[in-house]
């Protein structure tokens, strides 16, 4: 069954090379390799419980494997490029290996399809994010087939396997929840819409009950996820993020609520006033501005104003005065200006940001903006400036860890530390914090108070309080 790739496509080739389908050994080891951001975190959590559910179990050592899955993203420069040579890579392992099996996932899988098997003859199937609760029935489809499946496209949210129950939580202390898929958005630099498909938001009644499930389980901290997050809709009543963040908020057990991505044009007030409203609710925003300068913002296509932007963080602030806040920058976009880059750092100045991921402008497949008919920024220029923005940002995020001496939190452990008899966690506001922790461990993903005793440039040291 083939459809417009824009919706929906699943293609089948013959058999490829190196694969008996005959007498073939049973998958007993699988191993999940993941780049890019929390969605794709959470695909491979979900495409690893699926194997775990068919007796398949997960090995941290890939030469022991017999199904490898490359999780990709195609957010970074040359994203097809490293991809490929990673599957140059684990195509080696079949010299000795020949019944195992190779699956290429993600964004990058979902950008280049039938390609992918035409360039990687060893390669076995592909498998798009809008298709990962197939997985399973494809990897059958392989092995007692012999078809090389292309399963890429964005079928209707009401045709997606997604078994929340069947997801394999990475670690003990954050559950993640996805609430709306995709992007409809049209920023002329991102990749987004083409590789995981138009917005689709899941109804509020499957957000909570997914809740409930993981707060069952003894997960502490709830994230909701979305490339969108703030423009989720309930798909049958209409309610808005707002209304979904408050009843999530209510819910029993619910002792940190984080989510990600927020998009500043789609910010209400109604979304603004839940931060006053609930103290649970994660003094800590991602708010990707991406330039300080109107001129940029309109070439982006992004929607919105600097001024605009700047309201928002005002009433944020406001609201929530411990609010801390961290973005995503572009630097070196097409057409952008000494004038436009000195805006960025004025924005990053007087916003202070706790964190600031920036990147130099590459172009992405399919984006219009190298299409733009304005002049390339060199790249050492690039360079120059995304090291002079790293700079003002060092010497911000210092001061403002600095400022935070002195204060306890509660601090939510994640993992141990580096250094023998430490822990790390995670303030309410999401930042690294180091600390001893005394005669007894403590569990991961249990909250402990902790005074901050000094602040470092990129995370806190602290002590356990009695």
């Amino acid at each position: 069954m083939t459809h417009s790739l824009e919706t929906f496509q699943s293609s089948t080739t013959g058999p490829g090379r190196g694969l008996p389908l005959e007498n073939t050994p049973p998958l007993r080891r699988f191993y999940v390799e993941t780049w890019g951001c929390q969605m794709n975190d959470l695909d491979s959590q979900r495409m690893t419980g699926l194997l775990m559910e068919q007796g398949i179990l997960p090995t941290k050592a890939v030469q022991d494997a017999d199904l490898i899955l490359l999780n990709s993203c195609s957010v970074r420069e040359k994203a097809a490029q490293k991809a490929y040579s990673r599957l140059g890579e684990y195509r080696l392992l079949k010299r000795d290996k020949p019944h195992l099996l190779i699956g290429f996932c993600g964004c990058v899988a979902q950008q280049e399809g039938e390609k992918a098997l035409r360039r990687v003859p060893d390669l076995d199937f592909v498998i798009g994010p809008g298709r990962v609760g197939e997985l399973t029935s494809i990897v059958e489809q392989r092995r007692r087939q012999g078809r090389r499946v292309v399963a890429t496209g964005f079928p209707d949210a009401r045709e997606r396997n997604y078994e929340f129950d069947a997801l394999a939580r990475d670690g003990g202390y954050k559950g993640m929840v996805t609430i709306i898929e995709g992007c409809d958005k049209k920023c002329t630099f991102c990749i987004v819409p083409s590789t995981r498909g138009p917005e689709q938001s899941r109804p509020m009644d499957d957000i909570l009950e997914e809740v409930q499930h993981l707060l069952d389980y003894g997960f502490v901290e709830i994230e909701l996820l979305g490339q969108t997050v703030n423009h989720w809709k309930d798909p049958q009543t209409g309610d808005d993020f707002a209304i979904l963040l408050d009843r999530v908020a209510r819910m029993p057990g619910v002792r940190r609520l984080r989510f990600v991505t927020s998009y500043p044009r789609d910010f209400t007030q109604e979304m603004v006033d839940q931060f006053a409203v609930h103290e649970n609710l994660s003094p800590y925003l991602h708010l990707p501005v991406q330039s300080g300068s109107d001129r940029v913002l309109k070439l982006m296509g992004r929607g919105y104003q600097v001024e605009q932007y700047d309201d928002l963080v005002r009433r944020l602030r406001i609201t929530r005065p411990d609010l801390a806040l961290s973005t995503d920058l572009i630097v070196g976009f097409p057409g952008e200006t000494e004038q436009d880059f000195q805006a960025t750092l004025d924005l990053v100045s007087r916003t202070r940001y706790s964190q600031v991921y920036a990147f130099k402008y590459s172009p992405r497949p399919g984006t219009a903006a190298p299409r733009l008919r304005v002049p390339e920024v060199p790249p050492e220029e690039s360079d120059r400036r995304l090291q002079a923005l790293f700079a003002l940002q060092g010497v911000i995020q210092h001061e403002l860890n600095q400022e935070l001496e002195g204060r306890a939190y509660d601090i939510l452990v994640t993992q141990w530390g580096k250094k023998a008899g430490t822990q790390t966690g995670r303030t309410p506001c999401h930042r690294l914090i180091h600390f001893e922790y005394g005669d007894q461990p403590l569990e991961l993903g249990s909250l402990a108070r902790v005074r901050v005793e000094k602040g470092l440039p990129h995370s806190l040291l602290g002590r356990l309080v009695a």
